[in-house]
């Protein structure tokens, strides 16, 4: 009875996780898109400062991932030193700033789409700059998700799509967005290999330093001089607050989702939390084509069903390589 109590937790512990996550990323995602397709006030403005939303939500984590070491470590938990994130953090920066530009220039779905294709610099790194050798399971994997994103961009976007973006213009959206994968790929090797350096860094340390320091840059980018896009973000924003009340909700659910990430890593290991957050951006594809209006074709709805193909066995071989594992553990 205790064990069947034990795993009725464990299971909504889990379903607690997948509705934060989910909830959190798929309302940002809503957010993201209204602020860059949105025209505000009787002239139709069109909020051109999306930079501004990194460093809303740098601010409002920095200061989330403060309280919270200050609460469970006491505001000494003898993880990496703050300053030894500052690369990272000028990647940090650049990145997500360049993946949130990129709106002005594909729809959210063709965006998610894009960024969802992690795998394929990382494997290409890996095999040019490295040598590593892969099974024909994750080259196919790799071909499913490049394929569907190399079709879809391909393929006509619909009149009404096209006419809510900002400045339409595939090559350099898909450009953006694949330059902001690889500036991940440089962020996530620099916080492995700081954990790696200082066992005891915790997900709130590397919460606060990244933050930090995009605090800092993205301060010194927007506000470093009298004509920096921030004072005219600030003024925006002051002309229409509700473009101000949708920026600081996505900040919410940033600091929201990244709480729920850290709940189901600690609990249910890295793999769960792929498997939940590769969930979520179909579901926001999905989303956003029935209530942002942004139609797909049959063809592109194949593409889509090829990339999430792709991730979904992928997902699976990870689970079968950590199952092989736990069974060589128990072995010996």
């Amino acid at each position: 009875m205790e064990a069947h109590g034990g795993g009725l937790r464990r299971v909504l512990v889990l379903a607690f996780c997948v509705a934060g996550i989910w909830s959190a990323y798929i309302y940002q995602g809503i957010l993201q898109e209204t602020l860059s397709t949105k025209r505000f006030g009787p002239d139709g403005e069109r909020f051109e400062h999306l930079a501004v939303l990194n460093l809303a939500q740098n601010v409002v984590c920095l200061i989330w991932s403060y309280i919270m070491i200050k609460i469970w470590s006491g505001g000494n938990s003898g993880g990496a030193p703050w300053w030894s994130y500052w690369s990272a953090g000028i990647t940090n920066t650049i990145g997500p700033a360049m993946g949130i530009e990129a709106l002005k220039y594909i729809s959210y779905p063709a965006q998610v789409l894009a960024k969802s294709s992690k795998m394929i610099p990382v494997m290409l790194m890996g095999s040019l700059v490295y040598g590593i050798r892969y099974t024909f399971p994750e080259y196919l994997c790799t071909f499913l998700v490049a394929g569907g994103v190399s079709t879809f961009a391909l393929l006509k976007t619909s009149s009404k799509t096209i006419s809510k973006l900002a400045h339409p213009n595939a090559p350099l959206g898909y450009g953006l967005c694949f330059l902001n994968l690889a500036f991940d790929g440089f962020t996530n090797a620099t916080q492995d290999s700081l954990k790696a350096r200082y066992p005891k860094t915790s997900a709130w340390d590397i919460m606060l330093g990244m933050n930090l320091w995009g605090t800092i840059y993205n301060m010194i980018y927007m506000f470093g001089w009298p004509s920096g896009s921030g004072f005219e973000a600030v003024h925006f924003c002051k002309q229409h607050p509700e473009a101000a009340w949708d920026i600081f909700l996505y900040c919410c659910c940033g600091a929201v989702g990244q709480n729920f990430i850290f709940l189901t890593i600690s609990r249910f290991g890295s793999l769960a939390n792929t498997t939940i957050t590769t969930t979520r951006k179909f579901v926001s594809i999905v989303i956003s084509s029935l209530l942002s209006g942004n139609p797909l074709s049959t063809k592109q709805w194949g593409c889509v069903s090829m990339v999430f193909s792709g991730l979904s066995y992928q997902i699976y071989l990870k689970w079968q390589k950590l199952q092989r594992l736990q069974k060589k553990r128990k072995a010996t």
